[in-house]
């Protein structure tokens, strides 16, 4: 749990605690196997039609990119932020939760049967690059990048819930997986939701950093559907 600041005087940042770590999730199905079978984690569709066979793949392709793209960028802003008491503790702590987000990706990624995006190198290296710059720009311009990457995250998130809802299959996998996603989108949100509260508005030059993150986002996003 993150601690909560006695005093918001002495430094401009606050720490929350991330609710993941006080509830039950749907994620625990496959970080913490029954060790039974379950087709539901273990099993893939077979009555998928084409179109819908196509959106499982792509859903999935673009979701383990992102997380991969995500532990990147907290990656390379704790290697520039790491030492500050504060700030450096609350990007681990979101780190370690895409973490377990991105091992939760991987075992649908087998499960599923889907081939993985062939730009996951690049997803590492451009990651890696955004949260270090970024970082360097400074404590708030680090916050507005994670603001403006969950910003696009949670509303592909939503779009993926609204596919799969449209779905004919009664597949045990699939309400497991919606569930999932909401989790995972609900703990995106609460990344923006620390970011804003971390004075990411305060970067300089907010909006055209936003823009610019939300629009490679989305161009990432368009690329892993494909590749």
């Amino acid at each position: 749990m993150l601690r909560i600041l006695s005093s918001r005087v002495a430094t401009p940042f606050c720490s929350r605690a991330l609710t993941t770590f006080s509830r039950q999730i749907p994620s625990s199905a496959y970080t913490e196997p029954s060790g039974t079978y379950e087709p539901a984690t273990q099993t893939t569709p077979s009555d998928l039609t084409v179109s819908e066979r196509r959106a499982l793949e792509s859903a999935l392709r673009v979701d383990q990119a992102g997380e991969i793209a995500a532990n990147y960028i907290y990656k390379g802003q704790l290697a520039v932020l790491g030492r500050d008491r504060l700030l450096g503790s609350l990007i681990q702590e979101m780190w370690d939760q895409e973490k377990k987000h991105l091992a939760v990706m991987d075992k649908l990624q087998v499960q599923h049967n889907i081939r993985p995006t062939v730009l996951s190198e690049v997803a590492k290296v451009a990651g890696f690059g955004l949260g270090a710059a970024t970082a360097l720009m400074g404590k708030e311009a680090a916050m507005a990048c994670t603001e403006a990457v969950e910003t696009v995250i949670g509303e592909h998130y939503d779009d993926q819930l609204k596919e799969l809802d449209s779905f004919s299959s009664k597949h045990p996998s699939l309400p497991l997986l919606k569930d999932v996603i909401r989790e995972f989108r609900d703990d995106e949100l609460e990344h923006l939701d620390i970011a804003v509260d971390n004075f990411s508005q305060r970067a300089p030059a907010h909006a055209l950093l936003s823009s610019v993150v939300e629009g490679g986002c989305k161009i990432a996003i368009e690329l892993c559907k494909r590749l």
